[in-house]
């Protein structure tokens, strides 16, 4: 991990729906200051669960952090709501971005400036927002229900920006898209996190497009942490080669169904 600040520290936590159901089981990670760090892994995994643990969202699921402990800054944010995280700094860019269909893309994008009271700094933000994302500009006045798939998640991302995020929590910002518009996502992530100094944590199943774009890697299976890595060294690993970056012969297995794998015994205690 980075030497430099860790500003999101997750350890060991467990979450459990309907209290039964155990998705999470010990769940540890870590996001430095000015980071890229991503969440890797297939569907089931907890990649999202574990977003949502951190922005509090999982009480809407009837789930619940149950063990560990979350702190953002040095100071536990468990039992904050997602307003008073807002409010802090810390932003989710949902799953499937979640536009208000009836609403045009400037109206969608002052949703996200609830939190702030002054118009200057709202207007200033927008103007932010516009000169990243140029299409949502010129789109402004359209619905968003008319608007394609990239341009809804460049809204969903503009909207978190309109609350100033110290951090964003950015769930499967490739899903449903094309892979030129995936590669312009990732781009303006990237100018954000250098321009605007935005840490970001971020959930997806595009293995290769995440590792290429991030500083740090973890790979969940089941509902644990079964690796983790600098993104440069995920990307040459031999195994997440195989099993997420299609490289290598053979069928695609777990890393729990190898005998072989070096930090098999980190999960099968």
């Amino acid at each position: 991990m980075d030497t430099k600040k860790i500003v999101l520290n997750v350890n060991g936590i467990e979450v459990i729906y309907n209290h039964v159901i155990l998705v999470l089981k010990g769940v540890s990670l870590q996001v430095p200051e000015g980071g890229i760090v991503a969440i890797l892994g297939g569907n089931g995994a907890g990649k999202t669960t574990t977003l949502r643990a951190i922005s509090n969202l999982l009480a809407g699921e009837r789930g619940a952090v149950t063990k560990g402990s979350i702190e953002f800054r040095g100071e536990r944010i468990e039992n904050l709501s997602p307003a008073e995280l807002v409010k802090r700094g810390v932003v989710q860019v949902m799953e499937g971005r979640h536009c208000f269909a009836h609403l045009t893309i400037e109206e969608n994008l002052m949703t996200g400036s609830y939190t702030r009271s002054s118009s200057a700094e709202i207007a200033a933000n927008l103007e932010k927002v516009y000169n990243y994302f140029p299409r949502l500009k010129t789109r402004r006045t359209s619905q968003a229900a008319y608007t394609s798939g990239g341009e809804q998640q460049m809204c969903a991302i503009g909207r978190a920006l309109m609350a100033n995020p110290n951090m964003v929590l950015l769930d499967e910002p490739s899903m449903g898209l094309a892979p030129q518009i995936v590669e312009e996502v990732f781009e303006i992530v990237k100018d954000l996190n250098a321009k605007e100094k935005v840490t970001f944590l971020l959930a997806e199943q595009n293995t290769n497009m995440a590792l290429k774009y991030a500083d740090y890697g973890y790979i969940m299976e089941s509902g644990r942490v079964v690796m983790d890595g600098a993104a440069a060294d995920l990307r040459s690993n031999e195994d997440v080669k195989e099993f997420y970056l299609g490289v290598g012969g053979g069928e695609r297995k777990s890393f729990k169904d190898v005998k072989s794998y070096k930090r098999r015994k980190r999960w099968l205690a």
